[in-house]
């Protein structure tokens, strides 16, 4: 690998952060070749690593009781379970990758709600990644960011964990950025097109609101692993590589029903997508609520990746005044956000929690969406 360094001296600590995310259009269409708008968020894993002069790496977290010692080597696909096979598995994808790591004693601290839909395992692979290749003596920059950590990252969650994911979240919170969203393209797969996008709520006035439901989910589960089968069925009927290759004409003549709901969802959330950042670009807030609100509706019914509490917590806060709501991630749970004017914050929140009451629901939890920094290096010492 280019651009490496000997492993720091014993003793060495660094600590790095990584944010959470959250989607705001684009769902299912990472893995379709398409298009996604997601932001970093405030919510994020800190990772402070320090270097051993030999030894095995062991790896702990505030979240976790259980411990993890070994070599990176030693935590290939189908060899760590648990928590530990993201963050070990980091650690043999950089190695993989040609990064000559240290021994390390690496801790882990989240602030990102585990199952919640805001990429709490990406922020957790992305903070190791960062800390290890700092604590290599690597410098942690644009590229390094893309042509290292991206990869490695992605390989930890796929081959390591094991769950079909398509790239969106490790590439949301390593390139994401502070007053913007990120508009990827997925065309080229593994290394996503990646143009940053204006998305400075707070000078509009307005606040995103993320809602988390509290009902876990997770992307190892087959759920999400069914959905991507089912686009995949649906390209091949369509006799295309990928569902980025088709329109919603050719998918309206799909005769299997459920095929056609999944491949139109695809279809016209790219679509979306694309209209949301010209609605970014011209200000039109109102009309971004309402591709929200739209996205939705179509998770809802043609993926069918929604829940009660999601559609409750969506419904709600549209009454209660945003300009728009859907839930963001891959669905089953997790949560939702909300376009909300300013003056509305609080009222959507107390509204959302009353509902949930009503519902018999846990109450929810409500985080801060502002556009964050993508994962960095926090200090060296």
């Amino acid at each position: 690998m280019t651009g490496a360094v000997e492993p720091g001296d014993g003793g060495t600590t660094v600590e790095a952060r990584a944010p959470g995310r959250v989607n705001l259009i684009g769902e299912h269409t990472d893995y379709n070749a398409g298009l996604c708008l997601p932001i970093a968020i405030p919510a994020e894993t800190r990772a402070t690593a320090r270097v051993l002069a030999d030894g095995p790496t062991r790896l702990s977290s505030a979240q976790q009781d259980d411990v993890w010692s070994g070599r990176p080597a030693e935590a290939g696909p189908g060899a760590v379970g648990g928590w530990a096979a993201y963050a070990a598995g980091t650690l043999w994808a950089l190695e993989q990758a040609g990064v000559a790591l240290p021994a390390l004693d690496l801790h882990l601290d989240s602030s990102v709600p585990l199952g919640a839909g805001l990429s709490s395992s990406a922020s957790l692979e992305a903070a190791v990644a960062v800390a290890a290749c700092a604590a290599a003596g690597l410098e942690v920059d644009d590229a390094l960011r893309r042509d290292v950590l991206l990869p490695a990252c992605r390989r930890a969650e796929s081959e390591v964990v094991g769950a079909p994911t398509g790239g969106l979240d490790q590439s949301a919170v390593l390139l994401a950025g502070e007053g913007r969203a990120l508009l990827l393209d997925f065309a080229t797969d593994e290394t996503p097109l990646a143009d940053p996008v204006d998305f400075d709520v707070a000078a509009a006035g307005l606040a995103l609101l993320v809602i988390d439901t509290r009902v876990s989910h997770s992307h190892a589960d087959g759920g999400y692993g069914s959905r991507r089968d089912e686009c995949a069925a649906a390209a091949r009927a369509l006799g295309v590589a990928t569902l980025r290759e088709t329109d919603a004409v050719a998918v309206a003549g799909l005769d299997d029903a459920l095929l056609r709901r999944r491949a139109g969802h695809v279809v016209t959330e790219n679509a979306r997508v694309v209209a949301a950042v010209t609605a970014l670009a011209s200000g039109d807030w109102a009309g971004l609520g309402r591709l929200l609100d739209a996205s939705h509706e179509s998770l809802r019914h043609d993926f069918e990746v929604s829940c009660v509490e999601l559609d409750v917590a969506v419904e709600t806060a549209r009454e209660a005044g945003a300009l728009g709501a859907r839930m963001t991630g891959g669905g089953f749970g997790g949560s939702a956000i909300a376009l909300v004017p300013a003056e509305r914050v609080d009222a959507v929140r107390r509204a959302v929690d009353a509902a949930f009451v009503r519902a018999g629901f846990a109450a929810p939890g409500h985080l801060d969406g502002t556009p964050s920094a993508p994962a960095g290096l926090l200090r060296s010492s």
